[in-house]
């Protein structure tokens, strides 16, 4: 009589259950592996209404995607679990532990990491509030939706000038706010070329009536009238899991990895916003993919060499 399996042990834990992390989910389970995603909740584009730009699911909610993806993978044998991890431990050998808040822990072969990241909302007046909703930062996702409108860009971050011109794709009414930023001789020629509006001063506040956005107040108290403003915001990457492995990170923070997501820490995978700050929801999803084939096939490798020492009458290594 067989041994049943231990219901706390997996062949791959991921942490995240976003677009990358159920994307991995549903390539691991088809590939008949045991897999257990882990998500706290608290998805990076929740604000947001609709997603656009991925390809059959364009103006989908964000929430609506996750409870398909949820379902999809369920549906092959996968575990979600609505929880939070609050550690990780590694054997050294290739096995990891998770505990989670609940207090359950799990043990998986390998770890797949996709907490993606946060942004920083810039810190003036209805910002948070008006966040993914009419202050926005990709125009590849919403520039559609606010096409032709005047539309201002807030400076203040690295990048801000070049994304105005980004912005400006989309409408031929754009206003950049320099706000803190210093631009140079040839950012305001480039800008006036291409006919920005340059609103010098300090950013006060984002004016809102009656629910949306109607303008940008300076701190002299000038009103410009816009219905959406764009940002280039700082972000910071949700990877201490990795950190706290010993994974190495590059100069701004973000894990060192392979093309497939491989993290320094042997056995330790990252896809999406958690590595990568510019991914959206469809590049997120394939990264997520991309790392669950590369974590099949290591997984594979290691079945073999078990097998072989097996076969020759060795203990598993």
């Amino acid at each position: 009589m067989s041994t049943p399996p231990d219901p706390d042990s997996h062949d791959v834990a991921v942490i995240g259950g976003g677009a990358a992390g159920l994307s991995a989910a549903l390539v691991l389970a088809r590939a008949r592996r045991r897999v257990v995603v882990i998500d706290a909740g608290r998805p990076r584009n929740a604000p947001a209404a609709r997603m656009h730009g991925f390809l059959s699911r364009d103006g989908t909610a964000p929430a609506d995607l996750l409870v398909a993806g949820r379902d999809e993978v369920a549906r092959y044998g996968g575990e979600v679990i609505a929880d939070t991890v609050t550690g990780l431990m590694s054997s050294g050998s290739g096995r990891f532990g998770v505990l989670l808040d609940s207090g359950r822990g799990l043990a998986a072969r390998r770890l797949l990491v996709t907490t993606g990241l946060a942004d920083r909302v810039p810190d003036i007046a209805r910002a948070a509030e008006r966040w993914g909703r009419d202050l926005l930062h990709c125009p590849y996702c919403h520039g559609h939706e606010v096409r032709d409108q005047p539309l201002a860009v807030l400076g203040g971050t690295p990048g801000a000038a070049q994304h105005a011109q980004l912005v400006r794709q989309w409408s031929d009414d754009v206003v950049f706010f320099p706000h803190t930023t210093r631009l140079t001789d040839e950012q305001r020629e480039q800008l006036t070329a291409r006919a920005i509006g340059i609103v010098e001063g300090t950013v006060a506040a984002l004016v809102v009536e009656e629910d949306r956005l109607v303008g940008v107040r300076l701190d002299d108290g000038r009103l410009v009238s816009r219905s959406v403003v764009f940002v280039r915001p700082e972000s910071t990457g949700n990877n201490d899991f990795v950190r706290g492995l010993g994974g190495r990170v590059d100069e701004d923070g973000w894990p060192l990895v392979d093309g497939t997501g491989r993290t320094t820490v042997d056995g330790v995978w990252v896809a999406g916003n958690a590595s990568n700050p510019r991914a959206q929801v469809i590049t997120a999803a394939g990264e997520g993919s991309a790392a669950a084939i590369a974590i099949n096939n290591d997984l594979t490798d290691e079945d073999v060499r078990d097998a072989v020492v097996a076969f020759r009458g060795g203990p598993p290594v």
